[in-house]
């Protein structure tokens, strides 16, 4: 789980960068983000 804390910021610092480049990549990080977080949280209980 620490691994998981220490990598959530370098993700959403990239994640910002990549919007700001590239704003039609917004829905496709939204979505991946959302994918992740649902699968983790069903593998995890």
């Amino acid at each position: 789980m620490t691994l998981h804390l220490e990598l959530a910021p370098l993700i959403s610092l990239g994640a910002g960068i990549a919007i700001l480049v590239f704003p039609k990549l917004l829905n496709y990080i939204v979505a991946g983000y959302l994918i992740v977080v649902g699968v983790l949280g069903i593998l995890g209980q």
